[in-house]
């Protein structure tokens, strides 16, 4: 093979030790947003982790941006960012859920939740690795999805789990409302 081609085969496809500015940008928002998510999970003040949820589906978002998927960043943005936890902060609102820290907030199995968290971030990472190891996605080619492509895939492969999920948001949303209007049960003459 020619010296030549072979450099210039290699000048198109940068390595892991030529990192570009995308690529810094990405693994930096990851960290922000994986911090984040182990906030979100370690805080006990319920509002707090409402707030830390919206940080993680932001950054996400934002990696979905970097990898010019900007269809599904702003799906990700209005659906979760803006109705996912907007739904859950009016359910902690209605059920009169404490805003400080909540000693009911921990069931006293950190570690063994620890331990299934870390042992699942594993299992996802290798096998996210060895499925796509050899895998290069070009950034700076052209683009080979589209917005009707993937509209045609959501609607007709995808409707059911999108309705499926509308319907337990919306019985969640009843269910918190049911909880706010319950009678106290007369404690308030005691």
């Amino acid at each position: 093979m020619n010296p030549g081609i072979a450099l210039a085969a290699t000048a198109h496809h940068p390595g892991f030790l030529s990192p570009t500015g995308v690529e810094i940008t990405f693994v930096l928002v990851g960290l922000a947003t994986l911090g984040a998510a182990l906030l979100t999970v370690t805080t006990r003040q319920l509002v707090h982790a409402a707030l830390w949820l919206v940080v993680a589906l932001g950054g996400l978002a934002v990696e979905y941006l970097l990898l010019t998927a900007e269809f599904i960043a702003w799906v990700q943005v209005l659906i979760y960012v803006g109705s996912v936890v907007v739904l859950l902060l009016f359910g902690l609102m209605l059920t009169r859920a404490p805003i400080g820290r909540s000693p009911d907030a921990d069931s006293g199995n950190r570690w063994v939740a620890l331990g299934v968290a870390g042992a699942a971030a594993v299992t996802l990472v290798w096998v996210v690795v060895d499925a796509f190891r050899a895998t290069w996605i070009n950034l700076h080619g052209a683009v080979q999805g589209t917005s009707r492509a993937t509209g045609t895939s959501l609607f007709r492969h995808w409707v059911l789990p999108f309705e499926a999920l509308s319907v337990l948001l919306l019985a969640a949303l009843v269910g918190a409302i049911v909880l706010s209007r319950r009678d106290d049960g007369g404690r308030g003459s005691e």
